[in-house]
């Protein structure tokens, strides 16, 4: 169900003879194997929308929101990791397109925010689950984003819990390198308006950035797609002075139209921003968190658990206001 390009099967045949036994070119990236992004059939917006089909703001929805390729996130709520993943993986590659999966079951994960603790019940927990993770995926294509918020995350943390996180983080990197080949895995780095470049490109390396295909911005928050990306570029020249490598990135765009007002907890007057795709100012650009999901018990989602579907927020969010 995958395919390589044409240009490339073009290059491989015009080599020349004199390179027949050197080493094999460079391996197709998850991209080149699919033939776009997949359209998760079970998303909040999809799901509301067949279940609401005379509602006024259902068609709005279906076309702005529930058709737009986006993540799908992956937890202790997923019930068996390696079925649940596998299975997800699976129904994409069957379609020749490229899965968007969101890993985030760390333990202690959201330690110090709260609004979505949870996660594995220990780091040996953690180890097993996002193992099977990546065993699941295999050599299917994917993109797989690390665990959000988790190198933010330390105000209230101890130098003894940081060191376990970080070492969790590698651990899993080394995962998705050894037992996902065809898999983009993106190391989480927060926002711009969370944690100063020098700290975050800190942050990165000691948790592996290294071993990972690059970096993820703006999860579940808002700032512009220009201001992430001088962020990246701040955390990019950050990364070669101290350690001799840059890094590819990806941005979150699916809440970030009208940019970012301060807040983080469902604000008001949030927009939709571009939609999933290649390019576009980083590596990708791609709505992880769902248009619509809560972020919690705040804002305009006074009342919601985190993730719970709000369909007026989203609505609103089509339209910006």
């Amino acid at each position: 169900m995958r395919h390589i390009t044409g240009a490339l099967t073009a290059a491989l045949i015009a080599l020349p003879l004199v390179l027949a036994t050197a080493p094999s070119a460079q391996a197709a990236t998850p991209i080149q194997l699919t033939s776009g992004f997949y359209v998760d059939p079970n998303s909040s917006a999809k799901a509301w929308v067949a279940d609401n089909p005379g509602d006024g703001r259902a068609a709005a929805l279906n076309s702005a929101i529930a058709n737009t390729p986006m993540a799908r996130w992956f937890g202790s709520w997923s019930g068996d990791i390696g079925y649940a993943a596998g299975s997800y993986a699976g129904a994409a590659d069957y379609r020749d397109k490229l899965p968007v999966m969101v890993a985030y079951n760390l333990n202690g994960r959201d330690a110090c925010g709260g609004h979505s603790g949870g996660g594995a019940g220990s780091a040996a927990a953690y180890a097993s689950w996002i193992g099977a993770f990546a065993g699941a995926i295999g050599s299917r294509p994917a993109v797989v984003i690390l665990e959000p918020d988790s190198l933010g995350d330390y105000n209230c943390m101890s130098q003894a819990q940081i060191d376990e996180r970080q070492g969790a983080l590698s651990n899993a990197l080394t995962q998705f390198r050894n037992q996902s080949p065809n898999t983009w895995a993106y190391l989480d780095a927060g926002n711009p308006g969370w944690i100063d470049a020098a700290t975050m490109a800190r942050r990165l390396h000691n948790a592996g950035l290294a071993k990972a295909h690059g970096f993820s911005l703006n999860i579940s928050n808002y700032f512009t797609t220009a201001q992430n990306t001088a962020y990246a570029n701040a955390l990019n020249s950050e990364l070669n002075a101290r350690y001799g490598y840059t890094k590819p990135f990806v941005v979150d765009t699916s809440r970030n139209g009208n940019g970012a007002n301060g807040q983080w907890c469902n604000p008001a007057g949030r927009r939709i921003g571009t939609p999933t795709q290649i390019g576009g100012g980083a590596e990708m650009l791609l709505w992880i968190k769902a248009p619509g999901e809560s972020d919690g018990n705040c804002g305009v989602g006074t009342g919601s658990t985190a993730g719970q579907f709000l369909p007026e927020v989203a609505y609103k969010m089509i339209y910006g206001y």
